[in-house]
């Protein structure tokens, strides 16, 4: 039989090496990426999010992309809003969607927004832009932007900064110079909410200015107008969200006065429906 110093001995190595097992078994929790089964988006996750903000694919997926290695470019195309809306000039069919190409650091990004009421395209616009990323979760913008539809089109040169705010705010700032010394400058921020991994609440608020009038296009000079929109959806995939939602939009200055003029109302809410979706 084996003696007791020698059995003492045998216990204490088999606790030690059950100790460093359990250790090894034992490692930091994954970070959450939401619902797995139904994910298509990438698994790194920014460190330390705050966790009531960040199930938005658009947040995460945009902030992956901007940090991951440049092995090759990649693409993506969002339609953050393709909704109707009850106005008082008839059904609105609004759309506001984003797609980008390029690798880590250069891409080439398209943003359009716009409105169709009855059939007919009223205030819209296209950003074409390069965008390059100089710090963690900001990347810069230089381009042009066309607008049509109402009024005669105007082209603007274009330069901004996009990114992640305070919070995870995701925010946009762009300054536009046109034709016979025109300029405008235009900011939008958005918020994502998380209720659950699948219904989100996302604020957002827009607001253009204006350096000259253009009544053709009837706009005042100085704040012109300011949207602000309360959206809650629920992703049934995370590649697409219905929503319904509520959306306050004001005129002011001499937009203010064109639009009443023209018989309309510079202030009003409306009730939305639509859906978000990506690729």
């Amino acid at each position: 039989m084996m003696r007791c110093p020698q059995l003492a001995l045998l216990y204490a190595v088999l606790g030690l090496l059950a100790g460093s097992l359990a250790l090894a078994d034992d490692p930091q929790p994954p970070a959450s990426t939401g619902d797995q089964g139904t994910s298509s988006e990438a698994t790194h996750v920014p460190p330390d999010p705050p966790q009531h903000t960040m199930g938005d694919m658009g947040y995460r997926q945009m902030a992956d992309m901007m940090q991951m290695d440049d092995r090759g470019p990649t693409s993506m195309v969002l339609f953050d809003q393709l909704e109707w809306r009850n106005t008082a000039a008839g059904s609105d069919f609004t759309w506001d969607g984003e797609a980008w190409y390029g690798g880590d650091t250069d891409k080439v990004w398209l943003r359009s927004e716009g409105d169709r009421v009855d059939g007919t395209t009223q205030n819209a616009r296209a950003d074409l832009l390069w965008d390059h990323t100089f710090a963690r979760w900001w990347s810069l913008q230089a381009g042009g932007r066309e607008d049509f539809g109402a009024g005669p089109p105007r082209t603007w040169a274009a330069i901004g900064v996009q990114g992640l705010a305070t919070n995870w705010f995701k925010t946009e700032a762009t300054f536009y110079v046109g034709e016979q010394g025109r300029t405008a400058l235009r900011f939008k921020s958005e918020y994502d909410l998380l209720f659950t991994q699948r219904l989100i609440l996302q604020p957002e608020a827009e607001a253009n200015l204006y350096g000259k009038s253009d009544p053709e296009r009837q706009l005042g000079s100085g704040l012109s107008d300011l949207e602000i929109g309360l959206r809650l959806r629920y992703e049934i995939r995370r590649e697409f969200a219905p929503y319904a939602g509520i959306v306050w939009s004001r005129q002011f200055g001499g937009t203010e006065d064109r639009v009443r003029a023209s018989g309309g109302n510079p202030s009003e809410a409306q009730f939305v429906a639509g859906v978000r979706a990506w690729f």
